[in-house]
């Protein structure tokens, strides 16, 4: 009877860890995924608002050159008007020394005032000439600075669809380091994951199944009472003897997982929701389930494994498995927890 019993207890365990191997890797990788999705999204917004704030800042030069060639066209109208009126001006002079000519030629009025009229008109009609060429240089200078604004104007729109092009180039860019890094790291998580169902599976077979060692989730959990002895954070024989063969299933994996995955085992400490008394030699909770996992943390290092492949972590008692207030509850939630995961 308890030889059935036994074997159906085994066949729960065989099949359970490689359910709950199955979900693990399912949710990690929708995780990853999500991960490099924000990342991405972040990455293109970033390079979008760059290309919107460089867009703006030309169009409003554009902005600004257009107002000036306006008002130098205006500035142009206003000095052809001035030299149409400079000319009708000058033409009517002329006509009134031709009229003037006319009737001294005919010997009309006195000599001496059509000579005076002449020589007024003669120098109002120099003035003129002048005041035309310098209105004719003025435009012509219009003229140059006009063909300069155009050209400048020109160049800022080249200058636009370049920056247009490479923000479309810029785009497909990202979208394609997107696609590219989420399959990469669909690969790594399918890797670690392959390696902590291997590492686990180690563990099983080299701790023969105990019930006080058993796998939760993606975690191997280890009862404290297996490990130490009551209030105490020092390894006893029986943790040392377990240690020393999770150090050697530890140290055998390590030359299968490539170096391109940075794995580390992550030791955590737990406690139940007891207080201490605070006059030994720990004040509280966080403090033993920071120094257990600390020790067994140092332990493997004395056994051969790198100190780099290592993190210990404390929990206190806030991070309970079981409910309640009852001793088995409380038993269950003191406890050493192993996570194979990246750094």
């Amino acid at each position: 009877m308890a030889l059935a019993r036994r074997s159906r207890n085994a066949r729960a365990i065989n099949y359970w860890p490689g359910f709950v191997d199955a979900l693990s890797t399912l949710l990690m990788a929708i995780m990853f995924l999500l991960s490099v999705f924000v990342l991405a999204q972040f990455l293109l917004g970033r390079e979008i608002s760059g290309k919107d704030e460089v867009l703006n800042r030309l169009n409003s030069q554009i902005n600004e050159l257009t107002q000036l060639l306006a008002l130098e066209k205006s500035g142009k109208q206003d000095l052809e008007d001035s030299l149409a009126n400079l000319q009708a001006s000058l033409a009517q002079s002329e006509g009134e020394r031709s009229r003037l000519q006319a009737l001294l030629d005919k010997g009309a009025g006195s000599a001496e005032v059509a000579n005076e009229k002449l020589g007024r008109l003669g120098s109002e009609l120099e003035n003129e000439r002048q005041i035309s060429a310098r209105a004719m240089s003025q435009i012509e200078l219009l003229n140059q600075q006009i063909a300069a604004l155009r050209n400048q104007i020109a160049a800022i729109e080249g200058a636009l669809q370049a920056s247009e092009a490479k923000d479309q180039a810029s785009q497909a860019k990202i979208a394609d380091l997107g696609r590219r890094l989420n399959v990469a790291l669909a690969q790594r998580v399918q890797e670690l994951n392959r390696y902590r169902s291997d590492f686990f599976g180690r563990l099983r077979e080299i701790l023969s199944n105990r019930e006080n060692i058993r796998i939760v989730g993606d975690r191997f959990v280890f009862q404290s009472e297996v490990l130490f002895s009551s209030g105490s954070s020092d390894l006893n024989a029986e943790g040392q003897a377990e240690m020393t063969k999770l150090a050697e299933a530890l140290l055998d994996l390590a030359k299968e997982i490539p170096s391109e995955i940075n794995w580390v085992l992550r030791v955590d400490g737990h406690t139940d929701n007891v207080p201490l008394s605070g006059t030994g030699r720990f004040r509280d909770n966080w403090e033993l389930s920071s120094a257990r996992a600390t020790s067994v943390v140092k332990f493997l290092i004395s056994r051969g494994v790198p100190a780099d492949r290592l993190v210990a972590a404390g929990f206190g008692e806030y991070q309970p498995i079981a409910e309640g207030e009852s001793l088995e509850a409380r038993a269950q939630n003191r406890r050493i927890e192993l996570k194979l995961t990246e750094k």
